[in-house]
């Protein structure tokens, strides 16, 4: 990412006011300006259709719109702001309004949180954070509410460490899958790597068959740079030494062109979507992609790593649809 728009998608909620303050981060980061996109409750919008259709002089010209204030309170206290900032208050539902604002818009990224107001407490994930991630034609990060230590301030958790939040700490992790994830994916991961400073570590996996020497999900992974590559003669099986190569094959055209970016590659048995999840505990970010464009009914499916970690992630995901037809 660089330069553009960043959208923060907010409705007053803890969870969305934390959304803001990563998106007004990640407009910084890249230079790019910050839409902070208000979907108005149905009140607001029946109002608006009422005094629109009455033509009712007497009636104030606007709706009050607290969370407008709360978010104008929230930009002006921060310590940097992005160059360019505006607020848009959009009507409609939330999924469908924040399709059509990221249609027109074609943001770096549209940033929200992981439940709304009206989500229900038990859900790590709520149904238009979903329903956005699967549907919206750029890319959805979705961010989660961050832990709080009791008796903690309101602006705990929105620090520049590791983990939950909006960090800056830790690497950015990418899912891949050698064979169908498309460059945009990879190319997003590097470009927020490069704007970080920071490392991409990609995971991979690779199928084996059903043993019980297969070692259990809680294993750490290893870790590789690109020069620790064994050989025939090593010790790897050929099946992780071949994910591994396949992985070397794909980033190639990525590390050319940011050689800054250190790579960290990591092939671990089975699927990925739980190391990813347990990745997302540090990194700064989990990039994965939304779905095989071969494999789905355009953009209404979200393929099964996608989906699991979006639900369990501890930290925030960047979903990330492929812009065109053709798969790599």
């Amino acid at each position: 990412m660089s330069n553009g728009l960043v959208i923060a998608a907010v409705d007053g909620s803890e969870h969305s006011l934390e959304a803001l303050e990563w998106a007004r981060r990640a407009a910084l980061r890249h230079g790019a300006g910050l839409l902070v996109a208000h979907v108005l409750s149905d009140s607001a919008q029946l109002y608006a259709g009422r005094r629109s259709s009455l033509h009712d002089a007497s009636e104030p010209l606007e709706y009050a719109d607290p969370v407008r204030d709360r978010v104008r309170d929230l930009l002006a206290a921060a310590p940097e702001r992005p160059a360019e900032v505006r607020y848009e208050a959009l009507e409609g539902s939330v999924p469908e309004a924040l399709r059509v604002i990221g249609a027109e818009t074609r943001p770096l990224a549209l940033v929200m949180g992981s439940r709304g107001r009206g989500g229900f407490a038990a859900l790590l994930l709520g149904s238009n954070s979903r329903a956005v991630a699967t549907t919206a034609p750029c890319t959805v990060v979705v961010v989660p509410r961050a832990e709080r230590a009791p008796g903690a301030g309101a602006g705990a958790g929105t620090g520049t460490g590791t983990g939950t939040g909006t960090g800056t700490g830790g690497t950015v992790v990418l899912g891949l899958h050698t064979a169908e994830t498309h460059d945009d994916v990879l190319a997003f991961a590097f470009a927020e790597a490069a704007a970080r400073g920071t490392a991409v570590q990609v995971v991979s996996a690779y199928p084996v068959p059903p043993s019980p020497a297969v070692a259990p999900l809680d294993t750490p992974f290893t870790v590789i740079t690109p020069e620790e590559l064994v050989g025939d003669d090593g010790d790897t099986a050929p099946a992780e030494r071949d994910t591994l190569r396949a992985q070397q094959e794909r980033l190639a055209p990525f590390l050319d062109r940011h050689p800054e970016v250190p790579v960290e590659q990591a092939a671990v048995p089975g699927g990925a979507a739980e190391r990813l999840v347990e990745a997302s505990r540090s990194a700064a970010l989990v990039v994965v992609g939304r779905h095989h464009p071969r494999r789905s009914l355009g953009a209404l499916m979200m393929g099964s790593v996608a989906n699991t970690v979006l639900q369990h992630a501890h930290g925030p995901v960047a979903v990330v649809p492929a812009t065109h037809d053709e798969p790599v």
